[in-house]
């Protein structure tokens, strides 16, 4: 299961809707005057800090005990309450908990660790090793409100592309290539009783993760953008893209028209299914995974295949390539989302308040997230239960100890794992779990296509771009319109149509919205980032 934090730029966390807010203490402090107050935002899985071994080793590393209050929904309704009020805990942890844009909207609250570096020597030495650290940390006039980790491992994309390959044999089909390959594989699952369970109307041809108000992310059809050479990052996010070293928003682009209106060719066959407007993530991974040996979804995209139609189903379904738009369309054309920064890095993943009275222990804790040992089990889990010790730098991250739990769920029950802040350095050995083995395997068919992106030229770097406070509040309200009405047209269109008569009129709203604008605010960081690598 990945963790889809960064996707839109939130710290919303797939199915955090539905879970429960927990607190283990108050704000301000806590109870207890001597403590250290850490707030950690997690994942709806991830069990009670006070059961994970490894948070002892914080404790000690303070000096003083630690208060806990754990999140686990509602945290940006929660946020908002708390940073308007002036009173944040010692330490924030999660992927993004604070975000750029709190940062540069609650200017003093929160502590600017740039001169503190002289207590955080395991900091300093990660961005020393992976300075892409330091620029995702590192504000504009030099301030580093907030450091961030280092996975190491994850594979180039968080989307792979799967069909039910067991479908295809019943029904004598072979692999989709193209667009127009795909629409007919899609009508036979929806015609022809393609699980073979004697119901020919339950089963779904196609569905796709969710897309919010704010835009796009992983697990969605934004991946069809690749069919006709466009290039996305994280899934989409905003829109914005890079070709051939100019800033582009794909929301005006005519491939996007181009796509949505393949999708509601789709929709209007009926070979989408019906709740892919409105279903939450959670329902989108429940339906997925069929009903006992009964698979219900042909066509999908997810993490790896057993996290998206779980263990029971997996074996159904065959990762496939990147599908051409139209037979003019060549491998060398190609495109998928590229998804490497967002991965294995986690942005702002640990914040410290301004006012903290406790700034030493606090300074500890920090550093003491980015030893070693302690980032392979705020990631993995603790030793002997998660990873296996195998010496010399090398270490086995261990089957789930829950049988009924495939390792990835596993990892997210037990520890903070991509939420938490780390460095996995670069020369150290890690047998990896089965999940990101299994993502690194199922990404096999799209290596052609992720080959045609150079990263250094092809793709929108957002985690290594700071902007000023100025230009991210200007772009914040620009992008509360502009997505607004973008992301409402997205689903009209695929339910209703009208894409291509309303695709000139809708350019002009956006562009009169402020997208031209926009773009070239995205622009000029981005000459900057060139400039200065």
């Amino acid at each position: 299961m990945l963790n889809t934090t960064t996707r839109r730029g939130t710290a919303a966390l797939a199915g955090l809707a539905s879970a429960a807010l927990v607190l283990s203490a108050c704000g301000g402090g806590g109870e207890d005057d001597d403590s250290l107050h850490i707030l950690v935002v997690k994942h709806p899985l991830t069990g009670p800090m006070a059961d994970m071994a490894w948070v002892d080793q914080l404790e000690d590393a303070a000096g003083v005990p630690i208060e806990w209050e754990e999140v686990s929904a509602d945290w940006d309704q929660k946020k908002s309450t708390m940073l308007a009020a002036g009173d944040i805990p010692d330490l924030i942890v999660g992927t993004n908990a604070v975000t750029d844009a709190d940062m540069v909207t609650f200017t003093g609250l929160f502590e600017d660790l740039s001169d503190d570096m002289d207590a955080l020597p395991n900091v300093r030495a990660m961005f020393d090793a992976v300075p892409e650290t330091e620029l995702m940390a590192t504000r504009p006039d030099g301030e580093v409100f907030s450091v961030p980790s280092y996975r190491r491992f994850w594979p180039q994309t968080a989307t792979r592309q799967y069909i039910n390959q067991t479908w295809l044999d019943n029904l004598g089909l072979a692999q989709p290539t193209t667009w127009d390959e795909l629409h007919d594989v899609l009508l036979a699952f929806k015609t022809e009783d393609a699980n073979g369970n004697g119901d020919p109307d339950d089963e779904i041809p196609v569905d796709w993760s969710p897309a919010g108000e704010t835009g796009f992310g992983y697990f969605q059809p934004t991946v069809l953008l690749g069919s006709l050479g466009l290039p996305t990052t994280n899934g989409g996010g905003s829109g914005y893209f890079v070709e051939d070293g100019k800033v582009g928003n794909f929301l005006t682009d005519p491939r996007y028209m181009e796509t949505v209106s393949f999708l509601h060719d789709l929709y209007a066959d009926g070979l989408v299914s019906q709740d892919v407007m409105t279903q939450d993530y959670s329902a989108y991974q429940s339906v997925g995974r069929g009903d006992g040996d009964t698979a219900k979804v042909g066509f999908s995209w997810g993490w790896t295949a057993s996290d998206r139609f779980g263990p029971q189903l997996a074996d159904q379904y065959a990762p496939i390539a990147p599908l051409a738009a139209n037979a003019s369309v060549t491998g060398a054309d190609l495109a998928w989302t590229y998804d490497s920064y967002s991965l294995n890095y986690g942005v702002n993943t640990i914040t410290m308040s301004a006012q903290s009275t406790k700034k030493d222990a606090a300074l500890k804790v920090v550093d003491a997230f980015y030893d070693q040992d302690l980032s392979l089990q705020a990631l993995w889990g603790e030793f002997g239960q998660n990873i296996e010790e195998l010496g010399s730098g090398a270490y086995n991250v261990l089957p789930p100890a829950d049988a009924t739990l495939d390792s990835s769920s596993w990892k997210w029950t037990t520890t903070l794992a991509d939420n938490s802040p780390g460095w996995i350095r670069d020369d150290i050995e890690v047998t990896l779990p089965v999940d990101i083995q299994e993502a690194v395997e199922d990404e096999a068919p799209l290596t052609g296509a992720l080959a045609n992106i150079d990263p250094a030229t092809d793709i929108w770097p957002g985690e290594l771009i700071k902007m000023s406070a100025e230009d991210s509040s200007r772009l914040s309200l620009l992008h509360t319109d502009i997505l607004g009405q973008a992301m409402q047209r997205w689903a009209t269109w695929i339910t209703e149509g009208g894409v291509e008569s309303e695709w000139d009129d809708y350019v002009s709203q956006l562009d009169g919205l402020g997208l031209t604008e926009a773009v070239e605010i995205h622009q000029r960081y981005y000459d900057e980032y060139l400039a200065n690598r």
